[in-house]
């Protein structure tokens, strides 16, 4: 004991960075140990990446900045839109809406780290499992013969915008919803998106009105505007990133307003 009658050290919190990266550091490995997630995160886009490269299952357009070039040009793209959707909105979605109705978020809101300090650890753990979603699916799309153009400070641009998007609506799902909805709605709306946003099957294989409506989701947005990079080399896509700006100002500030945390 000091000459006080305190103990020494004295007792405290930690610097707020410390606890924020702590936090960070429990969500991803909480994250990796799952193996409900990584199969929803690593293993769907991995192995659909690897099919519809390999299997003539869907036509896509495979003219790049270069030439002719193979399906994985279109897919590759629209895989990397689709890891950021499992992450940032349905895997984000479903632990949240779980952790709220088990009163994890009540008992961490109770704690030192700030409510807001709490969000940020879970946006880095996004951000961290998607570094190490885009690796694996780069490697495999290079071993299946992807030919990259364009510019990679735009290519950033659209993930950090489509995860702020995906991120926000998945945390006014996880605060709005009850855990059972959320489990099922956060899964009908990845398939939904799967399959109509331009992420395999191309936007203009579907009628004019769809095309006109399926164009303004964030998913479409993201797969487009990597697409208009990656595969045809074009700058900076700036329709795709306004339509991803909308929709991160929109969710973020609903799930700021809306979240319940018990």
């Amino acid at each position: 004991m000091s000459a006080a009658g305190t103990y020494t050290p004295e007792p405290g919190a930690a610097p707020l960075p410390r606890m924020i990266t702590a936090q960070a550091a429990f969500e991803t490995k909480m994250l990796l140990r799952n193996g409900e997630q990584l199969l929803l995160t690593v293993i769907i886009p991995a192995l659909l990446l690897v099919l519809f490269s390999a299997v003539d299952i869907v036509t896509v357009p495979t003219e790049t900045a270069g030439g002719e070039g193979e399906a994985v040009d279109f897919l590759a793209p629209g895989i990397l839109a689709l890891a950021v959707l499992s992450t940032a909105f349905t895997g984000q979605a479903i632990a949240t809406g779980f952790e709220r109705r088990y009163g994890v978020l009540k008992r961490l809101g109770a704690s030192p780290l700030p409510r807001w300090g709490l969000m940020t650890a879970k946006t880095l753990s996004v951000l961290v499992t998607e570094v190490l979603q885009i690796v694996l699916l780069t490697v495999i799309a290079f071993a299946l013969g992807w030919s990259p153009h364009g510019n990679p400070f735009s290519v950033l641009l659209l993930l950090v915008l489509g995860t702020a998007a995906f991120s926000g609506l998945g945390l006014l799902m996880a605060g709005t919803f009850k855990a059972e909805a959320t489990l099922a709605a956060a899964n009908l709306v990845f398939l939904l998106l799967l399959m109509g946003g331009g992420v395999i099957v191309p936007l203009d294989k579907f009628p004019d009105a769809a095309q006109s409506v399926l164009g303004l989701l964030p998913v479409s947005a993201l797969s487009d505007g990597l697409r208009d990079v990656l595969q045809h080399g074009a700058g900076v896509p700036w329709g795709d990133l306004g339509i991803l700006a909308v929709w991160a100002v929109l969710g973020l500030g609903a799930a700021a307003k809306f979240f319940r945390w018990e």
